[in-house]
């Protein structure tokens, strides 16, 4: 395992049964409801001048939403929320990727999600590399951030009556990575 960004030089394929793509937020104002998308694909390109010129793609089939509850993820799949029927994707293009001096990267990229695009930045944790049993030669990596579903046109909400709403403004998104480096 090595712990050195200057070995990243290629393109990478996020390994989509080893990657998350995630999310949680606060339900009722009490508790989290944690959920993830499960179908999607993703590249990374690192040239040979280093991960300060790198580039990512990663496209997000949304109707893959699963937060472990059927009648949940239809309303969220709803004009409600997503509107899947019209904006069946969520699209990640980074336009910068730098590193952050802790270790690991910034990446900051347009994120497009109901048709609307917002800059967002991520930090990732470098955790390495390492070689599988299969000989891929694979990197990891570990981020979150959090944004404002209202940005995105995502604002349905309902008023409880103690007080406050049933789904919080505020999404968290928690990303863990397995990318493997193509031949």
């Amino acid at each position: 395992m090595t712990a050195n960004l200057t070995d990243l030089t290629g393109t990478w394929t996020l390994d989509t049964t080893h990657t998350r793509l995630g999310f949680v937020t606060r339900h009722a104002m009490i508790t989290k409801v944690r959920g993830s998308f499960n179908d999607f694909e993703g590249t990374v390109t690192v040239p040979g001048e280093g991960i300060d010129g790198a580039s990512a793609q990663v496209t997000i089939k949304a109707a893959s939403i699963d937060t472990r509850n059927a009648d949940r993820d239809g309303h969220l799949k709803s004009n409600d929320f997503f509107d899947m029927e019209t904006y069946p994707e969520i699209t990640f293009t980074s336009t910068a990727i730098a590193a952050n001096g802790s270790g690991g990267v910034d990446v900051t990229g347009d994120l497009t999600i109901k048709g609307t695009t917002k800059s967002v930045t991520i930090p990732f944790d470098y955790e390495g590399t390492a070689t599988d049993p299969f000989g891929n030669l694979r990197a990891g990596f570990e981020g979150s951030t959090t944004l404002n579903r209202s940005d995105f046109g995502l604002t349905w909400n309902a008023a409880l009556e103690t007080g406050g709403v049933l789904v919080s403004e505020k999404i968290t998104l928690e990303i863990e990575v397995s990318a493997i480096k193509s031949a």
